[in-house]
């Protein structure tokens, strides 16, 4: 039996696949749940303006933070592309 050494795309997709993507879809998880959580504050607290506020709060940093993965995902499928047409 004979061991090939891999290559540098091989690697480059062994590292995003095993531990960028979950990592990634993690922080997506972590940003819905924020937003999600958010507008059961603001909907539940309807008579209290504080709790609106914190709702409101958590909403636009759910949606700043999906935002920024959206972003982080694209600039990584980017450089994937960019690695993988390397000649």
């Amino acid at each position: 039996m004979i061991a090939y050494a891999k290559t540098a795309e091989e690697i480059i997709g062994v590292v995003v696949m095993d531990v960028l993507e979950p990592f990634v879809a993690a922080l997506f998880a972590v940003a819905l749940i924020m937003f999600l959580w958010g507008v059961v504050e603001f909907l539940a607290a309807s008579d209290n303006e504080t709790a609106r506020e914190t709702g409101k709060r958590h909403m636009l940093w759910g949606i700043i933070g999906l935002v920024i993965m959206v972003g982080v995902n694209g600039i990584l499928w980017i450089l994937i592309t960019f690695v993988a047409n390397i000649p």
